[in-house]
């Protein structure tokens, strides 16, 4: 137990240190290549915190466990957007871009409804998994793209803004190689912190979730309540790690990029390459089709109904996620083990959904009349 408890911490303080070099590496790395946090986070960072759901997704796959692979994904989505974004906007709203809330999470909530429509033949195929890659790496061909322009434009008039030229200098070629090669050197140097980060993150979440495996049967605790907790968040502490680090250096738009990032490399990443790669497809269960990943679909709905009230998470928005969040853990315990309680617990969870649906939706009316009446006048 003490060596369990020993190998717990150090995990944490593993993970602490990864998430600062990967959000220091790739802060610097948005600047070196002219892009902004928030498209290394949608970009780099966010295939780079994915890494974990990766490995457990291939390995449960390869070892005959298409169950595990599925929840894996579905579980960690979920996990990213209740437990993540909660727990990040509980320390400090979050602030939420406009290509954020017209582009990127759109992107997210199509995906996912288009997993779950794929999904409804029972499995995940190749050709399911070849369209899902597809739509990922379209978007984030056009983010990077995009990303650049808007930078460069920045730069522009921030150059025409203090009184200079906005054309190339001519006498600045003699240094043109110079300045070349030490770009180049930095953007090495960067990606070497983020590669560094990324093994920090994965080697801590992995002590993490074992010596937490380790107490929990130490303590009588059951496979299955470790299995829902500790294996599901244990892949989604990488994001975590990182969106609370971002928030504490004051990159906000890395952390909730990251968040969004991570969830889309899960569906069209993890899940598609784990259907290209598997001989018939992933089978996926009746229940994770009728109910986890529906949740999936609708979790990230209500980020972004939450978002477009005020282009931002606040701390109530915050508590709400996580509250979620515990309300779907309680439903999976009561579900798994048959308990007399969930038929009730399901009908209090409907009522509790209807209401914040109804009050979210008013919200979200209210700003977009508020939105249209300025531009009519």
């Amino acid at each position: 137990m003490l060596l369990d408890v020993v190998l717990l911490l150090v995990g944490f303080a593993v993970l602490v240190g990864g998430g600062e070099l990967l959000v220091r590496g790739g802060g610097a790395l948005a600047r070196a290549l002219g892009m902004s946090p928030l498209v290394v986070g949608l970009t780099v960072v966010a295939a780079a915190t994915s890494a974990p759901e990766l490995a457990v997704t291939l390995l449960a796959t390869l070892e005959g466990s298409p169950g595990l692979a599925v929840g894996n994904v579905v579980g960690s989505n979920l996990a990213n957007v209740l437990l993540v974004v909660g727990v990040a906007a509980l320390l400090l709203p979050l602030a939420v871009g406009r290509q954020t809330l017209r582009v990127d999470l759109p992107v997210v909530i199509a995906v996912s409804a288009l997993a779950l429509l794929l999904v409804q033949d029972g499995a995940v195929g190749r050709l399911d998994g070849a369209l899902l890659l597809a739509v990922v790496a379209a978007h984030m061909t056009w983010t990077v793209r995009a990303g650049r322009c808007a930078e460069r434009e920045r730069a522009r008039r921030e150059v025409v803004g203090a009184g200079g030229d906005d054309r190339e200098d001519d006498h600045e070629g003699d240094h043109g190689d110079a300045a070349g090669r030490g770009r180049g050197r930095e953007v090495g140097r960067d990606l070497a912190l983020v590669v560094a980060g990324v093994a920090l993150l994965v080697g801590g979440s992995q002590a993490l979730v074992t010596s937490a495996g380790s107490i929990a049967a130490s303590l009588g605790v059951s496979d299955l309540v470790v299995g829902l907790t500790v294996v599901a968040v244990g892949t989604s502490l990488p994001e975590l790690a990182t969106a609370v680090i971002a928030i504490v250096r004051g990159q906000r738009d890395l952390g909730i990029g990251n968040v969004v990032g991570s969830n889309l490399f899960n569906v069209g990443g993890v899940l598609a390459l784990t259907g290209l790669v598997t001989p018939g497809g992933v089978a996926v269960e009746a229940g994770a089709r009728t109910v986890d990943l529906p949740l999936m679909l609708a979790s990230t709905v209500l980020l972004l109904a939450l978002a477009l009230c005020a282009s931002r998470v606040s701390r109530r928005d915050g508590a709400l996620l996580l509250g979620g969040y515990v309300a779907y853990l309680s439903y999976v315990v009561l579900d798994a083990t048959g308990s007399a309680l969930l038929e009730p617990y399901v009908r209090a969870v409907l009522v509790a959904l209807a209401v914040v649906a109804v009050v979210v939706g008013a919200s979200v009316a209210r700003e977009v009349r508020g939105r249209v009446r300025p531009a009519a006048a």
